[in-house]
């Protein structure tokens, strides 16, 4: 017999495999890793305000990624500093703010490792319920602006001129975002969430021909990188979201050496 907990962490990480693959990919294809980890920074404020005030850390993440996101999208738009900065003080200010905030919580244990590596051991019914809720939110509504979200990726110049709204639809996907990395932060943690969007979708680009394929992929790789890593986290006692993304890259580099042999043929 399997001990529910190691159930409850194959379900739940499997899970958000399959959120996060395609949303890997698009940022992927826009580049945007380091809003991934902006994103993430801030859900540690999130975890301090929830702590606080007294309501559910879960809750405060998403809460602080959905802001995060917001006041970027709006400092995108009226600062004359590059968004690659924008992103940069956001991230480590919110980063910052998170850990003394947490200074300040007072008769309550903070396990920080857990927030920064992510404990997908301990997850709760509760946490795959609300991931399942999120998911159907993120991945309903990647697929209603899939086809426009793909024309702003690969021109905003011609997607303006179709009449895409172009602004409207980067501040959906932007919120979208926020809301899966504030489900993921359990998993991987703040620290590891980008990979585990990032490396499958990667992985998947090797073997893909199109946009459907590179997200499906995407989420089938992460899934295998959940199942390796939890098993190898299981057998040989190793944390579990850093070997989680251990086996993603370890997934990635097998894929690329399969890619150059079948390139040489």
């Amino acid at each position: 017999m399997i001990d529910d907990f190691l159930v409850r962490a194959i379900v739940g990480g499997v899970l958000l495999a399959c959120i996060c693959g395609p949303f890997g990919a698009f940022i992927v294809w826009r580049r945007m890793a380091f809003f991934g980890d902006m994103l993430a920074h801030s859900a540690l404020l999130g975890v301090a305000l929830g702590l606080l005030i007294g309501v559910d850390v879960r809750l405060g993440m998403i809460a602080t990624c959905l802001a995060s996101a917001l006041i970027l999208a709006f400092g995108q738009r009226q600062s004359k500093i590059g968004s690659d900065t924008v992103l940069g003080m956001l991230a480590h200010s919110t980063l910052a703010l998170g850990m003394v905030a947490l200074a300040f919580v007072q008769g309550v244990a903070v396990d920080i490792m857990a927030y920064l590596f992510g404990d997908i051991l301990a997850i709760t019914m509760g946490d795959i319920w609300l991931m399942l809720g999120g998911g159907v939110v993120a991945i309903g509504g990647l697929i209603w602006m899939w086809r426009p979200l793909l024309a702003l990726t690969v021109s905003p110049e011609i997607a303006a001129a179709e009449s895409i709204p172009v602004e409207r639809l980067r501040l959906i996907f932007m919120l979208l975002m926020a809301l899966v990395i504030g489900l993921a932060i359990k998993i991987v943690g703040v620290l590891l969430i980008t990979a585990l969007l990032i490396v499958p979708a990667a992985s998947a680009r090797f073997f893909a021909k199109t946009p459907e394929q590179m997200a499906i992929g995407a989420a089938l790789f992460g899934a295998a990188s959940v199942l390796t890593g939890i098993a190898l986290s299981w057998h040989v006692d190793t944390p579990a979201g850093p070997s989680i993304v251990i086996s993603a890259a370890g997934l990635f580099v097998i894929s690329s050496i399969v890619m150059m042999g079948l390139r040489r043929r």
